[in-house]
């Protein structure tokens, strides 16, 4: 996965993630917004085939960088947990 940084500041970044679409960034949206110092997280796809951009913006001073890293481990603590929960017959 390539993460191009369009915009950064103390509380606010702007992202586009190569070769995602809808389903993880519904997904990774989702989890960044658990985050209670997370004042605004939303994508945008501008066209159907384009990469995805990705918008966080932090109340007070926490990184969003640092917010986007952990939902993205929790995320893939949440994949872990399913296909261990998956039985093969």
């Amino acid at each position: 996965m390539i993460v191009k940084v369009i915009e950064q500041e103390n509380n606010k970044v702007r992202l586009v993630i190569q070769g995602e679409g809808h389903t993880f960034m519904n997904a990774l949206i989702d989890e960044i917004l658990r985050d209670p110092s997370v004042d605004v997280a939303k994508y945008m796809i501008e066209f159907q085939f384009s990469d995805p951009e990705l918008l966080v913006t932090t109340k007070g001073k926490k990184d969003p960088f640092v917010v986007i890293r952990d939902a993205c481990k929790r995320l893939s603590k949440n994949c872990d947990k399913l296909m261990k929960g998956l039985v093969k017959k």
